[in-house]
């Protein structure tokens, strides 16, 4: 299965970033985990939040940003990878003058229900 970045549609996600799925089961048939790109503004920052099940890993690919993972604050750049465990509040700022690019590892796969905001 082969999915392309540009084929598919955009939507915001409870905590307010940009997210496109780009290979989660409920459309693509893969089943232990889901990929995702999230893009958050210069400037914008994500809402508080946990996943009670899920495990997330963010890898920065574009900007800069400063992440909150429970009581630590981390900046984070370029070929960062961010290890957030369930039950783990998180949110992430843009501090760049440019969108902050991260691709979020989910396992088990996200779901909407999942997320409790903070």
């Amino acid at each position: 299965m082969k999915t392309s970045r540009n084929a598919v549609t955009a939507y915001v996600t409870r905590d307010g970033s940009e997210i496109r799925e780009l290979m989660h089961p409920a459309v693509h048939g893969n089943r232990q985990q889901s990929l995702a790109e999230a893009i958050v503004q210069p400037g914008q920052q994500t809402r508080l939040h946990r996943h009670r099940v899920s495990e997330e890993l963010y890898h920065v690919t574009r900007g800069a940003g400063i992440m909150t993972l429970a009581s630590e604050t981390l900046c984070i750049g370029v070929g960062d990878t961010v290890l957030i465990s369930p039950g783990t509040a998180h949110c992430v700022t843009a501090s760049g003058d440019e969108a902050l690019h991260l691709l979020c590892c989910c396992s088990p796969p996200y779901r909407h229900d999942d997320t409790e905001l903070l």
